[in-house]
C-alpha cells in the first residue's frame, strides 16, 4: 500500500509506485494525499486531500484485504503525517519504507512544524526511511544547528536512535562519475554501493528506488538484499529511460518485457562493503 501524491506523468507518486509494485510481481493498493498538476519538466501546483479521506480510503481496504508492506511518499501537512502513523501503528509487523521528498514538487522546503511531526510520529514506526544527504541534512536541522562538518553518519545514526531501523542515503561523496548510496542501521554502514552516473536529467529515479524496495520486502526480502535489488532496477530502469515529453526523461519500470533494440551491457556496482 503506497501513500502519496498523484501525477498525470506517471514520473513519480502514485502511478509511479504502482508501475514499481506490478514489475516486482506485487499488486500495489493505493492511498491519495495531493494531487498534482504538472509534466515532465515541474509540478505547477499541488492540492492536498483532507486527512479523513486520506484515512477512510485507507482503512476500508485494510478491512479489506492483508497488506505486505507500506510506502509512504508525499503526506504534505501535519495533519496527514498523524493520520499516516495512526494507521500504521495498527499494522506494526507491516514494514515500512518511508520518502517524503520529491524535488519535483513545488514547495518542499518543507517547514519545521512538518518536519518535527514526521521525525516525531512516522520515523520511529519506519523500517527504511529514504533520503538524500541535502534531505537528511534538513531533517537533522529539527535537533541540531546547521554545520559545516561532515554529520551524515552521525545524522542517520540519531534517526537509528530514534527508533528508524534502517537509513538509506542516497547521493553520499565519491567519485563524480558514480552515484554512492550508502545504507545504515545501528551496527553503522550496512552496505555502500556505487553505480556508474547516467546521462540524464531524469524524474523519478528516486521513487523507482523506494518503491521497488517495499515490493522486495513485500515479497519477503531482508532490507539489505531488497535495497541491492532496488538498486539493480532502478538502474537498469534509468538505462532505458524514455522522452516522453519535452521536459526529463522518466525510467522505464516495464523495460525487460520490451524487446531490446540493442543488447545492454550488465552494469555491476561498486560495493564497498
Amino acid at each position: 500500500m503506497t501513500f502519496g501524491v498523484t501525477d498525470p506523468v506517471g514520473a513519480i507518486g502514485i502511478q509511479a509506485d504502482l508501475a514499481s509494485f506490478a514489475a516486482m510481481g506485487c499488486h500495489g493498493l493505493s492511498v491519495i494525499t495531493a494531487l498534482s498538476i504538472g509534466d515532465t519538466t515541474h509540478t505547477e501546483e499541488v492540492q492536498l486531500v483532507d486527512p479523513d479521506w486520506v484515512s477512510d480510503q485507507a482503512r476500508v481496504l485494510l478491512e479489506d484485504m492483508p497488506v505486505s508492506a507500506f510506502k509512504v511518499g508525499y503526506v504534505g501537512s501535519i495533519e496527514n503525517i498523524s493520520v499516516i502513523a495512526e494507521i500504521v501503528s495498527d499494522y506494526p509487523d507491516v514494514p515500512l519504507v518511508l520518502d517524503p521528498f520529491s524535488t519535483i514538487l513545488p514547495d518542499q522546503d518543507l517547514d519545521e512544524e512538518v518536519l518535527l511531526a514526521m521525525r516525531e510520529l512516522l520515523i520511529p514506526q519506519t523500517t527504511l526511511l529514504l533520503v538524500s544527504v541535502d534531505e537528511l541534512s534538513r531533517l537533522a536541522e529539527t535537533w541540531r544547528e546547521p554545520s559545516t562538518d561532515p554529520m551524515l553518519e552521525a545524522d542517520a545514526r540519531h534517526m537509528v536512535e530514534l527508533g528508524c531501523e534502517f537509513v538509506f542515503v542516497t547521493g553520499t561523496p565519491g567519485d563524480p562519475h558514480d552515484v554512492s548510496n550508502i545504507l545504515f542501521n545501528e551496527a553503522g554502514i550496512v552496505r555502500n554501493d556505487s553505480w556508474q552516473r547516467q546521462a540524464g536529467p531524469f524524474v523519478g529515479a528516486g521513487n523507482t528506488l523506494s518503491a521497488t524496495i517495499a515490493a522486495m520486502l513485500a515479497n519477503g526480502l531482508d532490507v539489505p538484499e531488497s535495497v541491492f535489488e532496488a538498486e539493480e532496477f532502478t538502474v537498469a530502469a534509468l538505462t532505458h529511460a524514455q522522452r516522453l515529453g519535452m521536459g526529463k526523461l522518466v525510467p522505464d519500470r516495464y523495460f525487460w518485457a520490451r524487446e531490446p533494440d540493442l543488447p545492454t551491457e550488465h552494469i555491476e556496482p561498486n560495493e564497498k562493503s
